[in-house]
């Protein structure tokens, strides 16, 4: 991304930034409606569905087996090759014959209806926060599992893979096409750049389901936006004591402009929330600072209020630097500028649409009450684009994401994968059973 002029910043048009998945309470979805209801207890009350979900709660014991060796392929930040690799060639040799990497390092593989549905995108993520290097081998305790990732994304990757084992085994012809995609650049930096291109590559796509950490019954249908930004203060510098009174100080202009941002106001509903996460500058304790930088993290649950606090925030900056080349008023000055390093457009799939009343269906069938989030996810892209997207858990316990400690409890973790089938299955229509509830957006 190119930087930007410098301070004051232009009023962005688009949204948006970059973050981890953070969860915020939302409202209950209504009750679906009878049609949707009826579409979900066809599926699961049919025969041929029932063995398909019989056979995840039997390949429970394999899917943990496959998830111990996926999380023991690192797949740090822009490193995720190996790891799409493995999950390539899980797909191929599970019947996806149309199966490959695409160039920004997707695996992808295409599981065709009756040719007369919705085509429906479901993911997992392929990377993690941790860097090369890190001690990735599973640790078993209390019946546990402990290794980095484990739960964040790697369990939806095997899980992704125990349907399509459980589907083709079982020849359950579905009436829309279903796209299982193990995804890069969810994490960190990566800038949401795998589904990106997903959705940049393929315009044909109907919906998007993802799958992160979770027992199953959040459906996060909100996707919070977010503006990430590298602020760089520069000035002639000089001796400590020599240049004082002569030269600003880069770093106290920081300093000013980082005072001034936590006096921002912000609104609690939307949600929107800012901080300035990492800072740095200077050569010596002994020299007035001639560089300093700082990245800033500006989220919100709507577009609006995103725009807002991100200028209210360059405004700080802005008076920061002002004040700091006010106070010496010398010809050296200090100037300021900002590169947009990562964006995540906002977007919404409303409570009442199809897709998540379907996902509510479903979860209140398996007897669990489900309730709705915010986040920010690869289900951002496509809700910004206004294509209906949501996340669903992949199953079981977990605690510690992005952390060392991070662990996954496999107990009953197949309750979860089944949820999440059904209301897959429920979305592109089962052949002989059931209509999609999932409809095209264009005609193809």
């Amino acid at each position: 991304m190119p930087a930007s002029p410098s301070l004051p910043l232009r009023h962005l048009c688009c949204a948006i930034g970059l973050g981890l998945a953070v969860l915020a309470p939302a409202a209950h979805a209504q009750t679906p409606t009878p049609a949707i209801q009826q579409s979900v207890d066809a599926v699961r009350k049919a025969p041929t569905v029932r063995q398909v979900l019989d056979d995840i709660k039997s390949d429970h014991a394999r899917t943990v087996d496959e998830l111990r060796t996926l999380v023991q392929i690192p797949a740090p930040p822009f490193k995720e090759q190996k790891r799409a690799e493995y999950f390539l060639s899980r797909l191929k040799a599970l019947g996806l014959t149309d199966a490959y990497i695409d160039k920004e390092g997707n695996a992808i593989g295409v599981r065709k209806g009756t040719g007369q549905g919705p085509k429906l995108v479901v993911s997992a993520h392929l990377d993690t926060v941790f860097p090369e290097g890190t001690d990735v081998t599973v640790k078993e305790r209390d019946g546990k599992l402990y290794a980095p990732g484990i739960a964040d994304d790697t369990r939806g990757l095997s899980v992704l893979l125990s349907w399509i084992k459980a589907l083709n085994e079982r020849q359950l012809q579905t009436v829309g096409d279903i796209v299982f995609v193990g995804n890069v650049g969810e994490e960190e930096l990566g800038n949401l750049r795998g589904m990106k291109a997903i959705f940049r590559d393929h315009t044909d796509i109907d919906g998007f389901v993802g799958l992160e950490p979770g027992v199953g019954n959040v459906v996060l249908n909100q996707g919070t936006g977010s503006h990430r930004f590298e602020v760089a203060f520069k000035g002639p510098g000089g001796h400590s004591f020599g240049a004082f009174g002569q030269v600003p100080s880069a770093i106290h202009a920081m300093g000013r402009a980082i005072a001034h941002i936590a006096d921002v106001q912000v609104p609690t509903d939307p949600k929107t929330t800012f901080t300035v996460g990492k800072v740095g500058g200077g050569t010596s304790v002994n020299a007035i600072a001639g560089d300093a930088s700082m990245a800033i993290d500006i989220r919100s649950n709507a577009l609006p209020t995103l725009l807002q606090a991100e200028k209210d925030i360059m405004a700080a900056i802005q008076l920061g630097v002002e004040e700091e080349n006010r106070r010496w008023n010398t010809p050296a000055k200090i100037t300021v500028t900002s590169t947009l390093i990562g964006d995540r457009p906002a977007g919404t799939t409303a409570l009442d649409q199809p897709m998540v009343q379907t996902a509510y269906a479903a979860i209140a069938a398996a007897g669990d009450k489900p309730s709705a989030r915010a986040g920010s996810t690869d289900a951002n892209v496509p809700m910004g684009l206004g294509i209906p997207a949501m996340i669903l858990g992949s199953g079981g316990k977990n605690a510690g994401s992005h952390a060392l400690g991070e662990w996954f409890d496999p107990t009953d973790a197949w309750q979860g994968a089944q949820t999440g089938l059904t209301t897959v299955l429920s979305l592109v229509g089962v052949q002989g059973v059931s209509q999609p509830v999932l409809a095209r957006r264009t005609a193809r």
